[in-house]
């Protein structure tokens, strides 16, 4: 129910400039790769822990395995494709820690068989443990968007929204909800007037007004959807970001 919501909530394009960052590291540009892969470290040390299921640092392999899956997303990644990129690297960096599981369960049941002095076909067990981490990586996806619908939920509560209002707030036309989510990444992205916001916990509309072509009434008429949208842009939900279908670093 609420994934469904958080679909027809939400719509946006990819943003351009990070667009055309990705395609310089495409072309070759050594110092804006470096640049993506600083501005992603926190996101893959969380998607290896969101996969893993417990705290990964710099000192874990999958941490590495995690920066080197987000370097290959990088290149790999297209733009007309209709995901963001945080979560098409989620899906590489998970892919790469999914294969170094089963690597090393492998190579530990082949220990144990060793060390028993057992027999077991190779091919029957590898079968059998790819269903399970298949199995496991599915409910680990499940997990951690249930975790973050209702840490979002918690969110919108301490700004007197919850999902139900939303939906009837949301604007129902194209061109409007297009607007109010412009609206919406200008305060996310200005340090000043998302200061305001957080600090006051209402929308700094004669700021706004000052910015954007929209009347007073609209931004009243949209401010809970706006405040909905701010709060998500600045937050790590990966998966529920994703219903935006837009590109945010």
């Amino acid at each position: 129910m609420l994934l469904s919501m958080m679909q027809g909530l939400f719509k946006t394009k990819p943003k351009q400039n990070t667009q055309e960052l990705i395609t310089k590291a495409q072309a070759g540009d050594k110092e804006v790769l470096n640049d993506l892969l600083l501005a992603h470290t926190q996101f893959s040390k969380k998607t290896a822990s969101f996969i893993c299921k417990r705290p990964i640092d710099e000192q874990d392999e999958e941490y590495s395995i995690a920066l080197n899956g987000c370097h290959e997303a990088i290149h790999a990644y297209n733009a007309t494709e209709n995901t963001s990129f945080q979560t098409f690297a989620h899906l590489i960096i998970k892919r790469r820690l999914i294969d170094f599981i089963r690597k090393e369960t492998v190579r530990h049941k082949k220990e144990l068989l060793f060390d028993r002095g057992e027999n077991e076909s190779e091919d029957d067990h590898f079968l059998v443990k790819e269903q399970a981490v298949t199995t496991y990586s599915e409910e680990q996806v499940n997990e951690t968007r249930r975790e973050e619908l209702i840490k979002y939920s918690k969110l919108l509560s301490s700004f007197n929204l919850s999902f139900d209002e939303l939906t009837k707030a949301a604007p129902k036309h194209k061109d409007a909800r297009k607007t109010a989510f412009q609206t919406a990444q200008i305060i996310a992205h200005s340090e000043e007037l998302y200061e305001l916001f957080i600090e006051n916990k209402k929308l700094p509309l004669k700021e706004i007004e000052a910015l954007v072509e929209v009347s007073r009434k609209t931004l009243e008429r949209q401010r809970k959807y706006i405040i909905a949208v701010v709060l998500l842009l600045n937050s790590d939900f990966v998966y529920i970001k994703d219903y935006v279908k837009g590109e945010i670093i």
